[in-house]
């Protein structure tokens, strides 16, 4: 069987990256009826752009239309699972029964079960088997146990997440984002109250002072040790969250976790967990890590409760717009100057580390420092690189 790596894309360019960078397959949001309508996502031409692009790679494209669906948006909803179908998408993702039977009655798209519907169980996989889903996407709090037994019972394809942010409630089902903003998680348009700070009181309504301000933020998940047990018990799609992240994040999560499959795949007996990869990922995400339910072992250390500051990510340097004749031409995306230790990784050869020699710019005046926002610059690099190779902080 296959095992399909399932990469988020929020516009063509992180479509493009992530199959470049090793996805088997993308899920991307539509115009309408998704769940993240913060996002930029993708008109209907852009869609058919994202396909022609995907199958002319023997890639897949599948389309959230995930959304709580109410009555009169019943025809509007018949006309864009059409529309969607004429696009040659691979699938749509949904959770509302009401969408899985117009698509049915209306199209012949291929359906798979949202993580939305929080399916934990053998006989939820059933019904829905029944009601002519190919793919279960599971919740993210299901254990291994539960993964298994699923397996072992219903002849199905089974999708679970193995990266990326997690929910305070059951994948997405929070109503706080609509009591305290007016914004429906279930909409699309989740405000991630769980990563608010709060005030806390006791039962006599005296204020209770601690180091940090009170949140139940969640860390996120990492499966990447346990990528060889889930290869063993037949999972048919792992999939990364992230579809508001940024290409770099796509770029490196789903090439390290490319690696890691690929790894175990060419001989499970010799396969070694590669500590290098984590130390990537821990590098690339601004909150720790961790399995999360899979080791039915979620407690206390799985979420933060004093609070902490999120900075962004600085690693990032660069893409690699041009190569030749040994000369790198560099779109900069954050600061650096000659004689920093860098590194450049890619899809296609291992990831090179070199201190920054002489710099120029596209007139060919020599620079000390690259610190314009998008700055167009070139160097000599003694590695054979390529185009949409990627430039980050050396990693040791």
């Amino acid at each position: 069987m296959t095992h399909e790596l399932l990469a988020p894309a929020g516009d063509l360019e992180r479509l493009k990256v992530a199959i470049h960078y090793g996805a088997d397959a993308v899920y991307i949001g539509g115009p309408a009826f998704g769940l993240r309508a913060n996002a930029n996502n993708f008109t209907i031409d852009e869609i058919k752009e994202g396909v022609r692009f995907a199958h002319e790679r023997n890639k897949k494209v599948y389309v959230t239309v995930n959304i709580v669906l109410h009555q009169q948006e019943l025809q509007e909803l018949q006309n864009y699972l059409c529309e969607l179908e004429k696009t040659g998408i691979d699938a749509i993702i949904v959770s509302d029964p009401a969408i899985i039977e117009m698509a049915q009655k209306y199209t012949n798209l291929e359906i798979h079960l949202s993580t939305q519907q929080s399916t934990l169980n053998v006989p939820a996989v059933k019904f829905f088997k029944k009601q002519g889903v190919t793919r279960v996407v599971l919740g993210r709090e299901a254990t291994k146990e539960e993964i298994r037994a699923i397996l072992d019972e219903v002849d199905i394809e089974i999708e679970t997440f193995i990266h990326g942010a997690m929910c305070s409630s059951y994948s997405g089902r929070c109503v706080l984002s609509n009591f305290l903003t007016a914004r429906d998680s279930n909409r699309g348009g989740c405000s991630q109250i769980c990563r608010w700070d709060f005030d806390l009181y006791d039962d006599q309504n005296h204020f209770l002072e601690g180091e940090k301000p009170f949140t139940f933020c969640t860390k996120d998940l990492s499966l990447l040790k346990y990528l060889p047990d889930m290869i063993d018990m037949g999972i048919t799609s792992f999939k990364i969250e992230g579809r508001m992240r940024s290409i770099y994040y796509i770029a490196t999560v789903v090439s390290t976790y490319r690696k890691a499959i690929d790894n175990y795949l060419q001989n499970p007996k010799t396969y070694h967990y590669d500590q290098t990869l984590e130390r990537v990922l821990r590098r690339v995400a601004n909150r720790d890590s961790i399995p999360q339910f899979f080791n039915q072992k979620n407690d206390e250390e799985c979420q933060y409760y004093n609070g902490r500051v999120e900075l962004s990510n600085q690693d990032f340097l660069g893409v690699v717009l041009d190569v030749k004749d040994g000369i790198v031409t560099l779109e900069q995306r954050n600061y650096f100057k000659v004689g920093d230790e860098v590194e450049i990784f890619g899809p296609n050869h291992e990831t090179y580390h070199f201190k920054v020699p002489s710099l120029t710019d596209m007139e060919g005046n020599s620079l000390e420092i690259v610190r314009h926002p998008r700055q167009i610059v070139q160097f000599a690099c003694p590695y054979a690189i390529e185009k949409l190779d990627m430039m980050r902080k050396r990693i040791v």
